[in-house]
C-alpha cells in the first residue's frame, strides 16, 4: 500500500518510532494525561477495521487517521455517487463515479499518510468475514441493513473482537459496544430482526446529513477508548440520539444468558446465511424475487404512450413521491392495508417504488387480497431514470 513517514526520525518510544511529522500532528496527545507517548503507541500499533465507507464510515476513518491509528481497514463494494455527498464527508464531488475504497486511500494519504490504509473491495459475507476480521483489533460498523448488523456481530463474537456498533434513519441514532468481554452482544438487544418490509433503509427513508456524523464520531471516540484502555466505554449500554430535540438517552444493556451466540450455551459457533435469517428473499433462477408479476420499465412506458386503461400506484414516502413520481396514485405502503379497497381489484394495476423492493412486497398484499392483474415495477423509479427519463433526479 503506498504510504510513508514524512520527516526525520528523531524519537524512539519503546521500540515504536515517531517522525518529526507525527511529533507535531500528535503533540495534543502527547501532552494529554491518559494518552501521552505510551497512549500513542498504542494507537500506532492498533488496527481497526470499518466495514463500510459511507455515512458512518467517512467520520469514523477520518477521526481514526487523525489520531494516529496505525492501520485502518476498510471494507467496501460500492462506487462514489452524487447523493452520497450530502453526509458522507469522505468523499468529494471528483470522486463521483469511482469506488469509494479508491476515494477513501486517497483522502486518508492525504489527510495523515502515516497512517497505513488496507482496502477490501468485496461484499462481507458469511464465507470471507472470518477471514477478514481475523487480523484486526476492532471492529466498527458502518453498514445500514440488518444482514450485515448481524453478520458482524456473530464473527466479532467467534472471534472474541468488540464491535462498536452505530446506525441511523432519518433524525435518530443509536451507539453501543458489543462483543466486549463480559457486555451483551447485538442479538441480546434484538433477538430477531424485523420484517423487511417495514425498515425501509436510508435511501428510502432519507437522513439528516449531519447525522452519521455525530454518531460515527461517537464510534470513532469509542475506539480510541478502547485502543488506550481508558473511561467507560458503551459497553452495556445504548446510547440513543434525537436530533430533532438536540437529546441523548441511554439504555443499560443486559447480557441475555440465552443468547444463541454470546450465552451460557451457544447453539449458533458458525456464521450462517444472514439474509436467509432476516427473511431477505433472493431470487429464482429466472431473476424474479418471489415469482411476483413484474413489468419493466420499457413496458410500462409504451402503455402511458399508449393511453392504455390501467392504475399506476406509487407506495413510497410522501416526501419522496415530492420529489420525483412519474405519477400514478400516492398510497405509502404502511397504509396499504387500510387503503386498497380505495382500487379496483379487477383493473390492471401497476406498483412502483425507488427500487423495486417495496413495491415487490405491495404487489404481494394485493395479489393476497384477490387482485387480478397487478404488477411491480421492476427497478422502480431508478431504472425509469436510468433507461427512459434521464431528467429525473435519483436518491
Amino acid at each position: 500500500m503506498p504510504w510513508q513517514h514524512r520527516g526525520k526520525k528523531i524519537a524512539d518510544f519503546n521500540n515504536i518510532e515517531f517522525n518529526t511529522d507525527e511529533l507535531s500532528r500528535y503533540s495534543r496527545h502527547f501532552i494529554l494525561p491518559n494518552v501521552g507517548m505510551d497512549g500513542q503507541k498504542k494507537l500506532k500499533q492498533s488496527r481497526v477495521l470499518v466495514i463500510g465507507a459511507g455515512g458512518l464510515g467517512s467520520p469514523v476513518a477520518l477521526y481514526l487517521a487523525a489520531a494516529g491509528v496505525g492501520t485502518i481497514g476498510i471494507v467496501d463494494h460500492d462506487a462514489v455517487e452524487l447523493s452520497n455527498l450530502q453526509r458522507q464527508i469522505l468523499h468529494s464531488s471528483k470522486s463521483v463515479g469511482i469506488s469509494k475504497l479508491e476515494s477513501a486511500r486517497t483522502r486518508l494519504n492525504e489527510f495523515n499518510p502515516n497512517v497505513k490504509v488496507e482496502l477490501f473491495a468485496t461484499k462481507l459475507t458469511s464465507s470471507n468475514a472470518l477471514e477478514i476480521i481475523r487480523d484486526f483489533d476492532l471492529v466498527i460498523d458502518g453498514t445500514d441493513n440488518f444482514p450485515a448488523r448481524y453478520l458482524i456481530n456473530d464473527a466479532c463474537v467467534i472471534l472474541k473482537k468488540p464491535n462498536l456498533y452505530g446506525s441511523i434513519f432519518r433524525f435518530e441514532g443509536q451507539a453501543s459496544v458489543f462483543s466486549a468481554a463480559g457486555g451483551p452482544c447485538y442479538r441480546c438487544l434484538y433477538p430477531e430482526p424485523p420484517p423487511p418490509e417495514l425498515v425501509p433503509n436510508c435511501a428510502e427513508g432519507g437522513v439528516l446529513g449531519v447525522l452519521p456524523g455525530i454518531v460515527g464520531t461517537i464510534q470513532a471516540n469509542e475506539a480510541i477508548k478502547l485502543i488506550l484502555g481508558i473511561g467507560e466505554p458503551l459497553i452495556g449500554r445504548l446510547l440513543l440520539f434525537d436530533a430533532l430535540k438536540m437529546e441523548f438517552r441511554e439504555m443499560r444493556l443486559k447480557k441475555n444468558p440465552t443468547c444463541p451466540v454470546c450465552g451460557e450455551h451457544p447453539t449458533i459457533t458458525a456464521l450462517i446465511d444472514y439474509d436467509e435469517f432476516c427473511g431477505v428473499k433472493k431470487e429464482n433462477t429466472k431473476g424474479t424475487a418471489r415469482m411476483i408479476p413484474e413489468i419493466s420499465v420499457e413496458e410500462l412506458k409504451k402503455k402511458m404512450d399508449a393511453k392504455e386503461d390501467f392504475v399506476l400506484v406509487d407506495v413510497r414516502g410522501v416526501e419522496e413521491n415530492r420529489f420525483v413520481n412519474i405519477g400514478g396514485t400516492l398510497i405509502v405502503l404502511n397504509e396499504l392495508p387500510e387503503k386498497f379497497a380505495q382500487l379496483d381489484p379487477n383493473k390492471e394495476t401497476i406498483v412502483y417504488c425507488r427500487s423495486g423492493a417495496r413495491s415487490a412486497n405491495a404487489t404481494a398484499f394485493l395479489m393476497q387480497k384477490g387482485f387480478k392483474n397487478v404488477k411491480n415495477l421492476e427497478g422502480g423509479i431508478l431504472a425509469w431514470a436510468d433507461r427512459i427519463d434521464r431528467s429525473k433526479p435519483k436518491y
